[in-house]
């Protein structure tokens, strides 16, 4: 079980809101980069609360739910793939971060970042690389990422059918690339990341 040791740090500092933040899909050749802010009551026991990735798709859809019941503040934004192919990737998914963060109905006093990465943001943090298997407040908030994306990637699928985004939700898969050089590249798809399509021609 996931404890509250980093939250604990920084209201020991004097913070007293701490929020967890979070992202999913920076990897994937198609659709936009979430992410989620979340505030969870300081202590808050969560059962099974961990890295999304570490937990099946039907405990991810349970937690969420939980999650979004018991969180103090959640908030959930998005880079478009326009945003990610003008920026890059890193600047598009800090971008979706920080409206996740101007998004929260409660306004925190302190951000711990999952990853290596803690710039432009509007308020004192840090970033913890691992957070999501470490805080809790981030192991919240990529569950929340993760869910809404993949969500995102079943409408993403229904939009444009034979690329099996529902399946891979939009990774560079054997099968997602395959599809890509048989029917090509949709509007959905990251410019920057299918360039091994040009060397293919």
């Amino acid at each position: 079980m996931l404890g509250y040791e980093y939250e604990l740090e920084a209201q020991n500092e004097g913070y007293g809101t701490v929020c967890g933040i979070d992202e999913a899909g920076r990897g994937p050749l198609c659709g936009p980069v979430v992410a989620a802010a979340c505030i969870l009551p300081c202590g808050l026991v969560i059962p099974e609360l961990n890295d999304s990735k570490k937990l099946t798709e039907k405990m991810r859809e349970e937690l969420f739910d939980v999650i979004r019941r018991e969180a103090v503040a959640y908030c959930v934004a998005e880079a478009s793939v326009e945003e990610i192919d003008s920026l890059n990737i890193l600047e598009a998914t800090l971008l979706a971060m920080r409206r996740a963060v101007a998004g929260l109905t409660v306004s925190p006093d302190y951000l711990l970042v999952d990853g290596n990465v803690y710039r432009d943001f509007p308020l004192p943090g840090r970033c913890v690389i691992g957070g999501d298997a470490k805080s809790p407040s981030i192991a919240a908030a990529s569950i929340l990422a993760k869910v809404t994306r993949d969500r995102m990637c079943l409408e993403l699928d229904a939009l444009y059918p034979g690329y099996g985004i529902a399946k891979h939700k939009g990774y560079g898969t054997p099968a997602h690339k395959e599809a890509l050089r048989r029917l090509g590249p949709t509007p959905i798809h990251r410019k920057k990341f299918i360039r091994f399509l040009d060397s293919e021609v």
